[in-house]
């Protein structure tokens, strides 16, 4: 049994694997143009952070990571995007073999920690459970059903928080008549939730950089510069909050990042208003289901169990320092 780093030689088993084990966990199956598209294309992909456990030249396992320094925390942090290995080679030894390599590749690249979290760029996408087959974008961290899960708490990685991955199928969505009356008195408080209008509302930069989100400062930046649909919040044309972006994905998906509100202007409602004129616009568009995940503790989960989400699967964000 050895590892060899990558090389395109593999592609065939590594999808084999990956659709005999991986879909157990909900994963998408990978195809070779979807295989392409997630690892080969991706800018972030490393050939010498990309691993597979060979068994007679037969592969049984398959790990990738990936780092930049240009990534949130990619400063410090190497990002472990996948282990996978076959059911009958399921061991705690082979785990650490490709953990070991993902981990000294890391440190070769002077990274002080390696993380699984939601700001990795090589995005997985998964099967919402009990659903056709509608899918998530990508995974906000390790599948606690996962068996890798419990071999790298055993391995010093400690979870930072648990993800609630949430959905809702948009079919008769209404917004709820108090949240409505919610709307109506922020309207007097010199409140307006719309979509983002350059010539009326200004200021976005400025809210994004209260919210201290690095993804979101991007994202929603990008998306006001280039006229892509954003639910603002303003208060006398200001913006104050947002959700968004309103985008409908091939597959029926609403696509979004976010909702955030800025900390001087809490306490309004502005947040439960601006998810649901969200989940209007996104139903005006045609929008099958939404889908999204969150903190178990947020209290943001609340807005989206009124609006008839549920939690259907859960993830974990964590987080291995090495030691100097």
């Amino acid at each position: 049994m050895n590892i060899a780093t990558w090389g395109n030689q593999y592609v065939n088993q590594v999808i084999a694997l990956w659709n005999e084990e991986a879909v157990k966990e909900s994963y998408k199956e990978l195809s070779a143009q979807s295989f392409e598209a997630i690892f080969l294309s991706n800018p972030y992909f490393d050939k010498e952070n990309t691993f597979v456990l060979l068994e007679r030249d037969q592969v049984i396992g398959f790990a990738c990571g990936c780092t930049g320094d240009d990534l949130p925390l990619g400063d410090l942090a190497g990002y472990i995007t996948c282990i996978v290995l076959s059911s009958d080679w399921r061991t705690d030894e082979n785990y650490r073999m490709l953990l070991d390599v993902l981990e000294h590749r890391f440190q070769q690249k002077g990274k002080k920690q390696a993380d699984i979290l939601f700001f990795n760029p090589i995005k997985l996408p998964w099967y919402i459970p009990d659903t056709p087959n509608h899918e998530h974008n990508n995974a906000p961290g390790l599948p606690v059903d996962s068996p890798v899960y419990a071999f790298l708490l055993s391995q010093g990685y400690k979870e930072r928080v648990q993800e609630s991955g949430m959905y809702l199928n948009l079919a008769g969505f209404a917004i709820p008549d108090d949240n409505r009356a919610k709307e109506e008195k922020a309207v007097a408080d010199g409140y307006k939730v719309e979509l983002f209008d350059p010539g009326k509302h200004y200021g976005v930069d400025d809210m994004l950089s209260g919210l201290n989100n690095l993804l979101w400062q991007k994202e929603i930046a990008e998306c006001t510069a280039d006229g892509v649909p954003v639910v603002i919040a303003a208060h006398q044309g200001k913006a104050v909050g947002f959700a968004g972006p309103v985008i409908r994905q091939e597959n029926g998906r609403g696509y979004f990042t976010g909702i955030g509100v800025h900390p001087d202007h809490e306490g309004h409602g502005l947040g439960s208003i601006l998810f649901f004129k969200l989940c209007e616009a996104f139903e005006a568009i045609g929008t099958e289901y939404m889908s999204l995940y969150t903190g178990v503790s947020n209290p943001a989960i609340r807005i989206y169990e009124k609006a008839g989400f549920k939690t259907i699967k859960y993830f974990s964000v964590m987080r291995r320092e090495f030691s100097s």
